[in-house]
């Protein structure tokens, strides 16, 4: 199959197989000129990076439900909003979020950039989602290459150089199949296709429709593509976690600084995350520990916390205590949430 005919054939699998997505215009709305919303589009693409569909799903749904609009979302307040991405991981995407969606009202009128490199200068928008946004929602033929992309780029050619070091020649290679026409739908079709045919593992080549053309099938190494550079061991960090009560039930609380891991986001004090923690305590109190470290794996290092519990009516050095009718543990990033599912288990100690 040739180069110009794989787009051809990809667009009609994907017009009767198109994904049912809360955030997708089908092909048939398309075709009947239903355009989709770039505020839309923008909120998804920005969910789904290194988070699956089937996590973002509600979680898209709880936004949009509560901001419909990128001005709404502008006009949220900061801890309301980190508070409904609690969970979904990877927080300087909220913060970029709300920084992105301020930009578009203050810079822009409300009305995002209708290009690649117009929406490049927006916080949080790399090439990347910058080129989905572009394609789908304006039909710019933007080159949108995720790690689905890759995939059937790698395979579709028979690529052998592994990834990262791969990036430029798939993406070249994707470049020279993006048409013209129905740029938005052919972004998507790729994405689908790798996600549910041309899977990381067990691909079902016998369903793929650009299978004829695919020269890592008829290799023998559809199975073993994309090639990908063993990444070093994580390290492994410990640290401190320490939660504190007041007799009336308050909780102690701090925000974390807004950069770095977690930034912005509620959670207990906790120490340094090294191999030597500082042991310094947010406030004055007898400690006790809990009888199991929470676990928490980071994109580079493994986590290792060690819980205390202490009830005490001193007042913190760190945080402030929150009353326990306005605390929510389901507003906590999911590490703060196994900290607090490990406190449950102390043997708490009389009030100091």
């Amino acid at each position: 199959m040739r180069d110009g005919k794989h787009a051809a054939t990809l667009l009609a699998w994907y017009d009767k197989s198109a994904r049912i997505l809360p955030w997708r215009v089908s092909p048939q709305d398309r075709a009947a000129g239903k355009r989709p919303d770039p505020y839309r589009v923008w909120l998804s693409e920005v969910m789904l990076q290194q988070t699956t569909v089937v996590s973002v799903r509600s979680y898209f749904h709880r936004f949009t439900d509560a901001w419909p609009t990128v001005t709404a979302l502008a006009a949220a307040p900061d801890a309301t909003v980190m508070a409904a991405w609690a969970g979904l991981g990877y927080y300087a995407r909220a913060r970029n979020l709300l920084a992105c969606a301020r930009a578009v009202v203050a810079n822009h009128g409300g009305r995002f950039p209708t290009t690649a490199n117009a929406l490049q200068t927006l916080p949080g928008i790399g090439p990347y989602t910058a080129a989905a946004i572009a394609a789908i929602a304006h039909d710019e033929a933007a080159t949108v290459v995720d790690g689905n992309v890759e995939r059937v780029i790698a395979r579709l050619y028979n690529v052998q150089t592994p990834l990262p070091a791969a990036k430029p020649e798939l993406t070249a290679l994707a470049a020279r199949l993006t048409p013209k026409n129905r740029p938005g739908d052919y972004a998507q079709a790729m994405m689908d296709l790798g996600a549910t045919i041309c899977t990381p593992r067990n691909p079902s080549c016998a369903d793929c429709p650009l299978a004829t053309g695919c020269q890592a099938l008829m290799a023998g190494t559809a199975a073993s593509l994309p090639r990908k550079t063993p990444k070093p061991e994580k390290p492994t960090r410990h640290g401190i976690a320490w939660v504190a009560l007041r007799p009336d039930g308050a909780v102690l609380i701090e925000t974390r600084p807004a950069r770095g891991l977690l930034g912005g986001m509620p959670g207990f004090p906790t120490s340094d995350w090294s191999d030597a923690p500082a042991d310094t305590p947010p406030i004055s109190a007898t400690w006790c520990n809990t009888p199991s470290e929470v676990r928490h794996t980071f994109t580079h290092f493994h986590l290792r916390l060690q819980v205390r519990a202490a009830m005490t009516t001193a007042q913190p050095a760190r945080g402030m205590f929150t009353p326990r009718d306005a605390f929510a543990p389901a507003a906590l990033p999911t590490l703060m949430r196994k900290v607090w599912d490990a406190a449950q288990s102390a043997e708490w100690p009389q009030r100091d």
